[in-house]
């Protein structure tokens, strides 16, 4: 079992990256709230992981705190709630996810791809009680995330709403969806995808 991977970031394009160790490089699925706080390419990356298998696929998940990981492997065990179910239900900040639930927001949880009014309501029900004593103070205290730095300034804004849109399918909404979304929110002066998918997401999913 890989329990973390410590690394250099050498490629990520939401929702998958690529973590280099010693030449070899492992190819993760993340969530949002994980590429939120990355490095920039080519720096060091250390992951908490988890590994799914089924009976068509294997696929390591990466997180960027074991809080993260906890509260992803916590999520999976909803009934109806899958592993790439669960990265696009993180898609939503973990404090704003917990909120949903601990207020019966089935509203916002909807919005999320793949998931219906009875899984957001399974949600809710199977994981209200281990959620009271969750509190905001869990993000904050996540010792690995990294704060959000300005990646290259000159990268046009036509590669960082293709990087968003892109990232934006890859979650589960539609092309025409993600578009719209992207440029509702992109401004010129954004200069991170992840900033932009961020935005974007709150737009379409509000807390």
């Amino acid at each position: 079992m890989i329990g973390r991977l410590n690394g250099v970031l050498v490629e990520k394009q939401a929702p998958h990256l690529m973590v280099d160790i010693q030449g070899v490089g492992y190819d993760l699925l993340a969530p949002m709230s994980t590429f939120y706080r990355l490095p920039d390419i080519n720096q060091p990356v250390l992951l908490y992981t988890h590994f799914a298998v089924s009976e068509t696929s294997q696929q390591l998940f990466g997180f960027i705190s074991s809080q993260d990981r906890d509260f992803f492997r916590l999520l999976i065990k909803v009934n109806g709630v899958g592993p790439k179910m669960a990265v696009g239900i993180m898609a939503i900040e973990r404090d704003d996810i917990v909120r949903c639930i601990m207020d019966d927001n089935i509203a916002a949880l909807v919005k999320v791809p793949g998931v219906g009014k009875k899984t957001a309501e399974r949600l809710i029900i199977e994981t209200r009680d281990k959620l009271k004593n969750w509190t905001t103070s869990n993000s904050a205290n996540d010792s690995t995330a990294l704060p959000l730095t300005a990646e290259n300034g000159g990268r046009g804004h036509s590669v960082l709403i293709e990087e968003a849109e892109s990232a934006l399918v890859a979650l589960g909404y539609k092309p025409a969806e993600a578009a719209k979304a992207v440029s509702r929110v992109m401004t010129t002066d954004i200069s991170r995808s992840e900033d932009l998918i961020k935005l974007a997401l709150r737009s379409m999913i509000p807390s």
